[in-house]
């Protein structure tokens, strides 16, 4: 395989790295610290030991752990030996990870065990058998997790760089599944080269430098925590800093000890950042660039970050079938941009809004969000209904997605297609309610829900997090949104909660609060 082809796979920009900045440091990890050419070794070792394992190319392995360098380690050797990586969400319990892994076919798990108080692997064994699974591997014990590595020891060292130098960048490299909100999760097959060009990209508009120290608290099973940090930090040969899963005292604490410079994350990383008590008491000078999307971004939101918290505010857009990429803004755009749209398509993608027909859109009119380019996955794993539900014929990718572009093609995103609710025939998209009530001087963050009401259908539902300190009234928040907006989208209630339900990749739980 010739450098140009290493250069669009995972193994290939891992290979780069190490070969540019050997000596520079790749990943933090509490008190592990390991620079490229390190980090390089030890994946040739899990390489090795997943080959040991019985693992074929184009075969399955899962991850099923919070962030952490055994993690990364894991992964990048299962790419390394040709295999497909499948990361497994940590808040599964066992019933929901041994259908993961019995749907993926995975021949080979590493488990942080006891993670958070929780039992996986007695779990797993409740949910009943898995007869493709060879070997369990559990990451928290470091006995068992040497005695992996070791394993491995008894591969050819030829045979390992074969086995890498086989992989192409038409192979499939993931296959992450979808947060499963309107069903059964679906697992989204992607190949190394479009990752590998998404992460680029990604890198590139965001202004991702090799000096740069990235703050990964995305949690790696998702696409926001996986290709545009692990890859994205690979292409450019950055610093990785691991955050196990979010805590607002341990992120200040990270950013000042580790000089971050970069932190993506969804938009409840930044709301709890702010609202901190104790932020004034943390050095967060050295943050540079944070870079925000997985939900619908409240305008006030950006303008708090602007403001308090970092000099660039980039917004994105992306989805886990799109490889976490699809627009972005630049540092070059206005603030009104970056606060108000998720940028323009990158170079290479098509991205365009559609009626219920399929045509497409003019500025400023609002449909489903369509994308087509190098991004887009080449399906469900074993579901051709639900790949041809969501790619047509023409190789569009439907996203569920509402939003409008503008006369320079930056992208305004509404809401989803499933949150609408209608009220009297009217139609309400929660997202525009959400970023009224965002501005509220007394609310941190809100999520608005249709209800069902005997006279009108539907009703909207508000729930609300006060800022620290602040008292929210009820009523005064419905009078707030009722003299700014149309009677119809005005919330019929508000629900004050200390916290909002959210999954593990920060997007709120909207299906829990419709039946609370």
């Amino acid at each position: 395989m010739s450098d140009g082809e290493q250069a669009t796979t995972v193994p290939g920009v891992l290979a780069a790295a190490a070969d540019g900045r050997p000596e520079a440091e790749a990943l933090v990890d509490g008190p592990v610290r390991l620079t490229y050419r390190q980090l390089r070794e030890e994946v040739r070792r899990a390489a090795a030991a997943t080959i040991a394992s019985g693992v074929g190319p184009g075969e399955r392995v899962a991850v099923w752990a919070p962030n952490g360098h055994r993690w990364v380690i894991a992964a990048l050797g299962a790419l390394a030996a040709g295999a497909v990586l499948v990361p497994v969400n940590t808040r599964y319990k066992g019933e929901e990870a041994a259908w993961l892994l019995e749907r993926s076919g995975a021949r080979l798990l590493l488990v942080a065990n006891g993670f958070l108080g929780h039992d996986y692997l007695a779990m797993l064994d409740r949910a009943g058998n898995l007869p493709a699974l060879r070997r369990t591997v559990v990451l928290t014990d470091d006995e068992n997790w040497n005695e992996f590595l070791e394993s491995g020891e008894v591969v050819p060292a030829g045979l390992l760089d074969a086995r890498t130098a086989a992989v192409g960048p038409d192979d499939i490299s993931d296959m992450l599944f979808t947060s499963g909100t309107t069903g059964r999760p679906k697992g989204a097959l992607t190949a190394h080269g479009q990752n590998v060009r998404a992460a680029g990209a990604w890198s590139s508009r965001a202004g991702l430098r090799p000096e740069d120290r990235y703050l990964i608290v995305n949690p790696l099973f998702h696409t926001f925590g996986w290709k545009a940090g692990v890859v994205a930090c690979l292409t450019r040969g950055a610093t990785m800093v691991l955050q196990q899963v979010f805590d607002a005292d341990e992120t200040l604490r990270l950013v000042g000890r580790e000089r971050i410079t970069v932190l993506p994350g969804p938009p409840t990383v930044y709301t709890s950042l702010l609202d901190h008590p104790d932020r004034a008491a943390h050095d967060l000078s050295s943050l540079r660039v944070a870079v925000t999307g997985a939900a619908v971004v409240p305008v006030a939101l950006v303008e708090r970050m602007q403001a308090e918290l970092c000099p660039e505010v980039l917004t994105a857009y992306g989805l886990t079938e799109s490889c976490g990429m699809v627009s972005m803004c630049t540092a070059g755009d206005s603030p009104e941009t970056i606060a108000r749209t998720a940028g323009r398509a990158v170079d290479g993608i098509e991205l365009a809004v559609a009626d219920p027909s399929g045509r497409h859109l003019g500025p400023g009119e609002p449909g489903e969000i369509v994308v087509r380019g190098y991004n887009v996955m080449r399906g469900y794993h074993d579901d051709p209904a639900a790949t041809a539900e969501a790619l047509d014929a023409d190789g569009w990718l439907h996203t569920g997605d509402v939003g409008h572009l503008d006369e320079q093609g930056n992208l305004t995103i509404t809401d989803r297609l499933k949150d609408m609710f209608v009220v009297g025939g009217f139609n309400v998209y929660p997202a525009e309610v959400e970023q009224l009530l965002a501005r509220h001087p007394g609310i941190s963050e809100a999520a608005v829900v249709g209800v069902p009401d005997a006279r009108m259908g539907e009703v909207g539902r508000a729930y609300v997090t006060p800022r620290p300190g602040a008292d929210v009234d009820p009523d005064e928040v419905v009078a707030f949104v009722r003299a700014r907006l149309a009677n119809f989208k005005v919330p019929r209630e508000v629900v004050v909660l200390d916290r909002l339900p959210r999954n593990a990749a920060g997007k709120v739980v909207k299906n829990g609060l419709r039946t609370a």
